[in-house]
């Protein structure tokens, strides 16, 4: 992740394979009816807006640092199922030196599922109050509407970790907070009342095992999961629900460093925090055609890659030229 290079905005395959989606930061592609190809991007959004530069290498730290989680969960515990297969690039990719040097680390192979398969809530685990939930719970004694004990202070650990799930908006679109009763209606509508309700149940039940499990990683590691959101899908003919997207990375979760953490202020980071502050203290704060300056931009990249290297356990200049790819 240095500023020597240029950042990859926009995916370029030549044509060899058929783009079928694309996200803020990842674009999707078809290999065969099964298998995605995901390729992330060095592009970055915060507020649900991307900034017009990105963060060289920023998409092959997110992929191999979400296949490190894929990994260690799955072992961790024996009954998720994810969506990840490989980091190798098929056999179509793998002919062209130029397309390998372009995707090489910052794509991996995925189940592939129908769209209508992947479930429209995004599941956000809250172990720690701040951020939204802190204004909610200032002004309202609540989080995404669920009461919580009186006298919290900002950044307390919550006594359990709470699941506050939101809407997935569309490209362009904002997510909007909501309670895990409305998330099992949008289940239910999708599903049918019995059988959303049981996806409902065990979307819950999976984000907050995996949470717990990461939590109690990561502060070995000297890092604070103070949340993360999670997103899941279905494997019809299993009728098991399945993990899905990236998973517990810095674009997607809130990471603080367990030195200095401090209970009743807000916290340092090793995620997006800073470029928001960054925004906000601008004015900038969703705004449209926004491009970071360069210090934010070296500032933000360095956060990523030290929480990077303390999750993982070795240096990023090794992660990139290792050929085990972590």
């Amino acid at each position: 992740m240095a500023s020597s290079q240029a950042p990859t905005v926009q995916v370029d395959l030549e044509g060899r394979l058929e783009r079928v989606a694309t996200g803020k930061v990842r674009d999707l592609y078809a290999i065969d009816d099964q298998t995605l190809l995901f390729v992330a991007s060095d592009r970055i959004s915060a507020y649900d807006v991307i900034l017009l530069n990105g963060i060289p290498q920023k998409g092959a730290l997110l992929t191999l640092l979400s296949a490190h989680w894929f990994r260690f969960l799955s072992s961790a515990i024996p009954s998720l199922r994810t969506h990840f297969k490989t980091l190798e690039l098929p056999a179509s990719l793998r002919q062209s030196p130029e397309l390998v040097k372009r995707l090489q680390h910052r794509s991996m192979q995925v189940r592939r599922f129908p769209p209508d398969h992947i479930f429209p809530i995004e599941a956000i685990v809250r172990g720690y109050i701040t951020g939204s939930g802190w204004k909610e719970y200032s002004e309202k004694g609540t989080v995404h509407g669920i009461e919580m004990p009186e006298g919290l202070r900002e950044s307390e650990r919550l006594q359990q970790a709470v699941y506050t799930p939101s809407t997935k908006a569309e490209l362009g679109g904002k997510d909007e907070n909501i309670n895990p009763d409305q998330a099992r209606q949008i289940l239910q509508e999708r599903y049918g009342k019995d059988r959303g309700a049981r996806y409902a149940q065990r979307v819950e039940e999976l984000a907050l095992e995996i949470y717990s499990r990461a939590r109690d990683y990561a502060v070995e590691r000297g890092i604070i999961i103070a949340d993360t959101k999670f997103e899941f899908g279905l494997d019809a003919e299993a009728d098991e629900v399945v993990l899905v997207d990236e998973v517990l990375t810095p674009d997607s979760s809130r990471f603080w460093p367990a030195a200095t953490y401090e209970v009743g202020r807000s916290q340092d980071s090793f995620d997006k925090q800073y470029l928001r502050d960054w925004l906000t203290s601008n004015g900038l704060k969703g705004k449209q055609g926004v491009e970071m300056p360069p210090e934010v931009l070296e500032k933000t990249a360095a956060k990523y890659r030290e929480a990077f290297e303390k999750l993982v356990g070795r240096k990023w200049d090794e992660a990139l030229a290792s050929s085990a790819q972590c």
